[in-house]
């Protein structure tokens, strides 16, 4: 018997896991489906190596969604962690909060007045040690999550600033400080040259805790009910129990649990076969996500990571990472970026982009052998809605991901912006020197109809999936945004990227942490930080506004 049990040893559970027990009269356990993070293995440790586990069995859960009707019928890869430490063991290591006006657009709905940035900030300082910050009153020094400032160092970064300030965007100190808008250095999850992700600064620093049990490779496949109280799960063919069950499986694996253990739209659970237990429409509903594509152009200077790339380097670079942790492997290679405002009627950036000195595809590949550099880029608020369903009572058979990617006017209307504005920002003067031509999409790709289709066959998914159990109140609403509790259930709460009502702008690693640290507080009854009312940036003539109205969840 256990006071928690933690389904998920990924991004929120290690917090959970750590905060949770902390208190030593209660009894935590955590349930992780992949194996454990050794502190051997160099593909999850090398920041340079992150290209590996996308797509591995051993590493990656390699879900894919449904045929996506605007992307030409295509089946959209999604990687997710199969491995303690979830996604941040596998991820881009970017470390990004999103805007202060995307908690203030939280904290508009019904109830959830708790979540604006005057309630999230000292949530956010609490996990960071932010070396780079001077002090401000928006960084935190004290927390497990160490931060590294990328260095973005040397001519392409160089440039590639000076161009985006020609294109007339500001430079900023800190895209998660007093203004996100504009280009800098980015802050990743990286220290002293490895990895830092959620298991190793929450989880293994406390696993020796009496009252801390970990168990890695184990599946649960049901939460189980007495009445309307979840009093434990099955595990691999075994019951645990538990006072509480906290899900914390991510935006995908959530809301499919929840489904398999009777929770969910009644009527569709009983055409899957499940007998329903507590009838919730919103699970599974509400399903957004960040589309990329990657921008490149050949370099006409020797100047680009490209020889890092080529096989005959990685002993040496792999070789120089072990030993002195420093090198091309030290690196994540995301060390810069920014968030720009693609039309004056949004009031604050819709379109994110990270700048590296490569031509190269996520997974690795790259379309040339030569010198490049890229930008990735996409919009932030696509009103398009998605869901994840079940198919099946069987736990091992993949649910429905239906994202419904470029379905609506505005997505597409921002998506010919991100396009163009990239390509203003690289046709600069500043780097006319390094511009060989734009190798994808290529010059032949200009009107916007032609945009569109490159986008359809061209994007891949940043790995943003979130909100597919939603806090707040009313219709659609899965998770009490008081407590974390499933709406209608007893023992049972929620904490991860799915409780998100909105998708955040940026990558979501650092606003899940942040969820997660807020709601243990939450979970044991303490007192919740008090808010912090600081002045952050909103840009002229439109502040406060949000970045467009807010879709009814797609059925």
């Amino acid at each position: 018997m256990y006071d928690f049990v933690i389904v998920g040893g990924g991004s929120a559970g290690c917090v959970l896991a750590n905060r949770l027990s902390a208190d030593p009269s209660v009894r935590v356990l955590v349930l992780e489906a992949g194996r454990s993070d050794f502190p051997w293995d160099v593909f999850i440790h090398m920041p340079a190596a992150l290209m590996f586990p996308i797509g591995s069995r051993f590493y990656d859960w390699k879900y894919e969604s449904e045929p996506e009707p605007h992307l030409n019928g295509r089946r959209v890869y999604h990687a997710r962690g199969k491995v303690l430490g979830g996604s941040s063991s596998i991820n881009g290591m970017i470390f990004q909060r999103g805007n202060p006006l995307d908690y203030e657009r939280w904290a508009a709905d019904p109830g959830m007045e708790t979540w604006d940035h005057a309630h999230c900030l000292p949530y956010f300082k609490r996990m960071e040690n932010c070396t780079a910050d001077p002090g401000t009153a928006f960084r935190g020094h004290d927390g497990p999550l160490a931060l590294e400032r990328g260095p973005a160092d040397g001519p392409l970064f160089t440039a590639f600033f000076e161009a985006a300030r020609q294109a007339g965007y500001p430079l900023t100190d800190d895209v998660n400080g007093y203004r996100q808008e504009g280009f800098a250095p980015f802050d990743r999850n990286i220290r002293r040259g490895r990895r830092l992700s959620a298991a190793r600064a929450y989880l293994h620093p406390v696993k020796r805790r009496p009252n801390l049990t970990v168990r890695t490779r184990a599946l649960v496949t049901r939460v189980l009910f007495e009445g309307g109280r979840a009093v434990g799960v099955e595990c691999d063919g075994r019951t645990v129990r538990a006072g509480e069950v906290i899900l914390c499986g991510g935006a995908i694996n959530t809301p499919q649990l929840l489904q398999l253990s009777g929770v969910g739209d009644a009527g569709e659970l009983r055409a899957a076969g499940v007998r329903p237990v507590h009838d919730l429409p919103g699970v599974g509903e509400n399903l957004q996500d960040h589309l990329e594509v990657y921008v490149q152009y050949g370099c006409r200077r020797p100047v680009s990571m490209q020889p890092a790339m080529k096989w005959r380097n990685r002993p040496w670079i792999g070789a120089r990472w072990l030993f002195l942790r420093s090198g091309p492997g030290a690196t994540n290679h995301f060390e810069a970026g920014g968030f720009v405002r693609g039309n004056d009627e949004v009031a604050y950036p819709n379109l994110m982009f990270h700048f590296l000195p490569v031509a190269v595809r996520y997974d690795g590949s790259a379309p040339a052998g030569g010198h490049g550099y890229q930008v990735h880029i996409g919009p932030m608020y696509s009103d398009a809605r998605g869901s994840v369903k079940i198919k099946s009572p069987d736990p091992r058979v993949r649910p429905a991901l239906r994202f419904n990617y470029l379905s609506t006017g505005q997505d597409r209307r921002e998506w010919v912006e991100a396009v163009r504005v990239a390509r203003d920002i690289l046709n600069q003067p500043a780097m006319e020197e390094f511009n060989a031509g734009e190798l994808s999409p290529g010059p032949s790709v200009r009107t916007d109809q032609e945009i569109l289709d490159w986008v359809a066959r061209d994007a891949e998914t940043a790995l943003h999936p979130s909100c597919t159990a939603r806090m707040g109140v009313g219709e659609g609403a899965v998770v009490d945004p008081l407590s974390m509790r499933v709406h209608g259930l007893e023992g049972l709460r929620v904490v991860d990227a799915s409780v998100m009502p909105y998708v955040t702008n940026g990558n979501i690693y650092a606003p899940v942490m942040m969820v997660a640290e807020k709601a243990a507080d939450l979970v044991l009854g303490n007192t919740p930080l008090p808010p912090e009312r600081v002045e952050f940036y909103r840009h002229p003539g439109r502040a406060g506004a949000p970045p467009g109205p807010a879709p009814a969840p797609s059925g």
